[in-house]
Parts: structure tokens; C-alpha cells; sequence
């Protein structure tokens, strides 16, 4: 299962420009957690942006729901060596959450439910490239995957896509999530095998 073959093929069309170095494709979805998975109700869940000034934006469940909805399809990218193609998923853009924020921060931490941090640039948040999804392959989300919602940046080491998002903070500098002071490396390109610091 570690290897891989330049011959793999899947649904009918060759990967192999897709898999980035070091990486083995898998049609499983490995369960990775930093710790117990929280419960979160969809009665009681909110997603705030919080600036770098304080300003605060929120969003119920019921809110977020009635925003535009996307579907992505990504290929997704574990640290541990597994990538995934063509997952597909269903939530709200980060560009239609950060929409009329008024703001002059350069990165953004995403805070869990549960105590999980992880940082990025906004720059990597915003122009179609990050989501929080709700459901995957036509499910809503199950907890151990994240659910009932979670970040969704699919062009970065999966770490990034933080489950069970309940917001993120806006900054001017940029802060360490909790994989990030603990090693890893603080960007997470996977063309770039970024995994550790270092790297």
C-alpha cells in the first residue's frame, strides 16, 4: 500500500502528476486526531472571524446553511503520507465569510472546538481556495471527520484543514497553531514536502 506505481490509474484517468512527492494514494480516509472529538451540536455551533481589532463576525448553523453553497472536488494530502483524489465536499467559501470584513491582517489562526489551533496566510483562506464544509460525499460530516463542520484547504497538508472549526482570528504576525510549535513545518506545501520544520 506504500507503493506506488507510475501505471496507477483511478476512475479511468492517470494520478500520477497529482500525487505530490513522498505521498501514496489511498481509497480509505484515515481517521488523524489530536485528541478526543469533541461534541458539537448544530443547535449551539457558530463560526466568528474575529479581526485583528477585536470586530467580531458570527454566524449560527442555520445562518451559515443559508449562504451560497459550493461543492468542491479536491484531492487531499496527509502528512502521514496518504493523499486522496477527488473528494468531494459541501460548504460555504472563506472568500463569502471574510466578504465586507474590514481588515489589514496578513494571517489567520483557526481556533476548534476542542483546543485545536493551526495558522495560515489569509492569502491561502481567500480566491476559491479554502471552504468550511459541512458534508462529504453527500453526508453531513461525521464527527471523526470533522464535523459538524471544518476548514477545508486542500492545497496544503491536511493538518491545516482543521476540524471542527468554530472560527478564526485575524492577525497581524504570524502565530503558530498547536502542530506548527510542535515541529511541523509552518506552512505545509505538500509539492514542497514541507512537513517539518525545516523542511
Amino acid at each position: 500500500m506504500s507503493s506506488f506505481s507510475r501505471g496507477f490509474r483511478g476512475r479511468g484517468r492517470s494520478f500520477v502528476d497529482r500525487l505530490p512527492p513522498g505521498q501514496y494514494p489511498t481509497e480509505s480516509f484515515p481517521v488523524l486526531s489530536a485528541g478526543p472529538t469533541p461534541e458539537v451540536s448544530t443547535d449551539t455551533w457558530t463560526f466568528t472571524v474575529t479581526t485583528e481589532r477585536g470586530e467580531e463576525h458570527r454566524w449560527t448553523w442555520d445562518q451559515m446553511m443559508a449562504l451560497p453553497q459550493e461543492e468542491p472536488v479536491r484531492d487531499i494530502h496527509c502528512v502521514t503520507r496518504w493523499s486522496k483524489f477527488d473528494t468531494r465536499w459541501r460548504g460555504v467559501s472563506l472568500d463569502t465569510f471574510l466578504e465586507g470584513v474590514d481588515t489589514d491582517a496578513a494571517f489567520a489562526v483557526a481556533h476548534s472546538y476542542g483546543g485545536y489551533t493551526t495558522n495560515l496566510p489569509l492569502a491561502d483562506l481567500r480566491g476559491g481556495k479554502a471552504w468550511v464544509v459541512h458534508a462529504y460525499d453527500g453526508f453531513a460530516l461525521s464527527p471523526e471527520h470533522g464535523g459538524p463542520a471544518r476548514l477545508l484547504v486542500p492545497h496544503l497538508y491536511f493538518w491545516k484543514s482543521a476540524k471542527w472549526v468554530r472560527g478564526l482570528r485575524l492577525t497581524a504576525e504570524d502565530r503558530p497553531g498547536f502542530w506548527e510549535g510542535g515541529g511541523y513545518h509552518n506552512y505545509g506545501d505538500p509539492w514542497r514536502e514541507q512537513r517539518h520544520r525545516g523542511d
